[in-house]
């Protein structure tokens, strides 16, 4: 057991990549803890050209135990802002500045080089600049984008002016909050300021979080819709159809109600499983319909637990009550009082003994998540599949977490069935 911790704290990062090919950054036993400072996804590791995926994830965290086939519950125990600021929006690529797909393959377009170092020269768009040749080098750009300041204590925020967004970009690594071993720029430097004055409440989650692909990956492809753009792509990360779906996790769900107080429960593909996390938002309505969302610094508690024998495909998510839909919340005293005396009206005695479950879906398009996500869901529990499509329409959901192809299929599913899983004890903490 020796070098095997009970607590960890994770503050280096994976450089854009997940999978077996990153050295992890620790052990921990079954039913440790871990603690990180994250930096900020998209934006930033997408204007820093030596990125090879969209985000900037922690090391992996290995848990002893746990055996391919198994599965990790992973407690979000703490989820919260660090950042006073950031800046996003919709996005354009900037033909000529990177190989089939630039959150993957970037590319200088005046000396030729890949993934080059880069620095931050002045604000605005054209303020990063290729090491080599100092050619304006970023492959992305705002269709329409902004900036916007947060207030932790309270959860608000707030988008503000050119003239604010000028000032908060001349100190833009401490306004962002980046952690001291991140290396990307602050997307905070280009300024952009095309929505001011919007206020909007905060609630922060977990864009990208959950155990290691068995195969490298870039960490934003981590998915079936992102995913998708490897297949057969012209870069050194090509995957087939079928290698994407062997290998990938599932990780980047940019599913808004994986917050603080969840249960997220993901598949073990390699010895140890690999827990990561990044890409923290400060707020995100479903569908994340802009592409991408607030994108921040944050601090994050886990606590890890091996289920085994649970042998899953991608994720299942155990949500707070007031996230669930409201078909699935589990019913108070009083409702079940008057389902039992309308049972007994009809001469149906049996009321179900069930609760919430909810199955991560995802796919190149959102017809692809759902039928992905009700798949898994029938190959899990055992239910027909057509039954669960019944579950989820009078005790349930299908809520689009992303698109193009990332949806959540809840519904109530009979006790018994969770307890052969092996997940009531989960069930229990979080929904009684």
């Amino acid at each position: 057991m020796a070098g095997i911790r009970d607590e960890v704290g994770v503050f280096e990062y994976s450089g854009g990549i997940v999978g077996p090919g990153i050295s992890p950054a620790a052990t921990i036993k079954n039913g440790g803890k871990i603690r990180t400072g994250t930096p900020p996804g998209c934006w930033g590791p997408m204007i820093t050209p030596k990125f090879q995926g969209g985000h900037e994830v922690t090391k992996p965290v290995m848990i002893d135990g746990a055996e391919v086939g198994d599965s990790v519950a992973i407690h979000l125990n703490k989820v919260q802002v660090t950042s006073l600021a950031t800046s996003s929006g919709v996005m354009e690529f900037v033909d000529g500045r990177y190989i089939g797909d630039p959150f993957v393959a970037k590319l200088c377009p005046e000396c030729g080089t890949t993934a080059p170092s880069s620095h931050i020269e002045g604000i605005g768009d054209d303020a990063v600049h290729c090491d080599v040749c100092n050619a304006e080098v970023n492959a992305f750009r705002f269709s329409n984008g902004y900036v916007i300041v947060l207030d932790r204590e309270n959860q608000v925020s707030i988008t503000v002016n050119k003239a604010a967004a000028e000032k908060i970009a001349a100190n833009a690594e401490v306004n962002a909050s980046i952690p001291e071993y991140s290396d990307q720029h602050s997307i905070l430097a280009l300024a952009r300021a095309d929505i001011s004055g919007l206020a909007a409440r905060m609630q922060p989650f977990l864009g990208n979080i959950g155990t290691i692909p068995s195969r490298d990956l870039p960490d934003s492809h981590n998915a079936g819709d992102f995913g998708a753009f490897l297949v057969d792509a012209p870069h050194g990360y090509s995957f087939t159809q079928s290698e994407l779906d062997e290998h990938k996790t599932d990780g980047h769900m940019d599913t808004n109600s994986v917050r603080e107080g969840a249960i997220l429960i993901c598949p073990v593909k390699v010895p140890g499983a690999g827990v990561y996390m990044g890409d923290m938002h400060a707020q995100q309505g479903n569908g994340e319909i802009a592409g991408h969302a607030t994108d921040v610094s944050g601090e994050v508690e886990l606590q890890v637990d091996v289920i085994k024998g649970l042998q899953l495909d991608g994720p299942i998510l155990l949500q707070r009550i007031d996230d669930l839909p409201l078909l699935a919340k589990p019913m108070s005293a009083e409702e079940k009082k008057a389902v039992f005396a309308l049972g007994e009206k009809y001469g149906q005695h049996e009321i179900e003994d069930n609760a919430p479950i909810t199955f991560i879906g995802s796919g190149a398009n959102l017809n692809a998540a759902t039928e992905n996500g009700l798949q898994r869901a029938a190959s899990v529990t055992g239910l027909p599949y057509d039954e669960i499509l019944n579950r989820a329409t009078i005790a349930g959901s299908i809520e689009i977490s992303r698109l193009p192809g990332v949806v959540r299929v809840t519904f109530l599913c009979p006790r018994p069935i969770l307890k052969k899983m092996g997940i009531l004890h989960l069930i229990e903490k979080q929904y009684g």
